[in-house]
């Protein structure tokens, strides 16, 4: 079900098209934000199943190394470029988005794709947000493994015409990719995996220090990941 757009004050959270009902968090503001002229904005796309400290490190050293304006996370509906795979609901990925990045004013979250639904490719998503940002330069944020496979990606070509690319390299991970120009960021190596993490979890292991205090006590309260008991 489709609501209206809307303009409610939020200062962590971008939305540009209307609501879902069936994604809205509970405690969610939703703002219609539109970038200054001429802003330098990061894009943090994944599932975030369930954000982590390493997704939050990569976006600070990015936005601070390149001097962006705002970097945003963006939650996809339904992965494209990985078959078979599965998440959590919409809402609870949004909300466990904007607990991780409250306290700091460069994060934004972008709830564009979760809103439209289904599966979406970064290539048109961009597309959408050239249209209506024209002045507006996108930095598109990938771990190196992502590079490693954008070649494979619904049209890579034209995404390298709307956004530059940015790499962010990944503990033992070592990319050659020539054919498109990545530009590099160094991170400290901090090599976390949401899927490790939903295991600890079930296992009833502590994510402590994986995962922000506000998001891990959201995932205890919401019994997200756990073995059914």
């Amino acid at each position: 079900m489709k609501l209206p757009a809307m303009h409610v004050m939020g200062a962590n959270t971008i939305d540009t098209i209307e609501v879902n009902e069936e994604v809205m968090t509970d405690s969610s503001t939703l703002v219609i934000h539109q970038p200054k002229s001429n802003q330098r904005i990061g894009i943090l796309g994944g599932t975030f199943n369930p954000p982590h400290l390493g997704h939050l490190m990569m976006a600070q050293q990015v936005g601070t190394q390149l001097e962006l304006d705002e970097v945003w996370f963006m939650p996809t509906a339904k992965p494209p470029h990985v078959p078979g795979k599965t998440t959590i609901a919409a809402s609870h990925r949004l909300k466990m988005v904007e607990l991780a990045i409250a306290d700091n004013p460069l994060f934004k979250l972008q709830s564009y794709e979760v809103n439209r639904g289904g599966k979406n490719y970064s290539v048109d998503t961009l597309r959408h947000f050239k249209e209506n940002y024209p002045e507006t330069d996108f930095y598109f944020i990938m771990g190196a493994d992502s590079v490693k496979d954008l070649p494979t990606w619904y049209k890579p070509d034209e995404l390298l015409q709307l956004v530059q690319i940015v790499g962010v390299n990944r503990p033992g991970f070592m990319v050659e990719q020539d054919k498109y120009p990545i530009l590099w960021v160094d991170s400290p190596l901090v090599d976390l995996s949401s899927t490790e993490i939903r295991l600890r979890v079930y296992l009833d292991q502590s994510i402590r220090y994986q995962v922000p205090a506000v998001v891990e006590a959201y995932i205890q309260q919401q019994g997200l990941y756990a073995y059914p008991r």
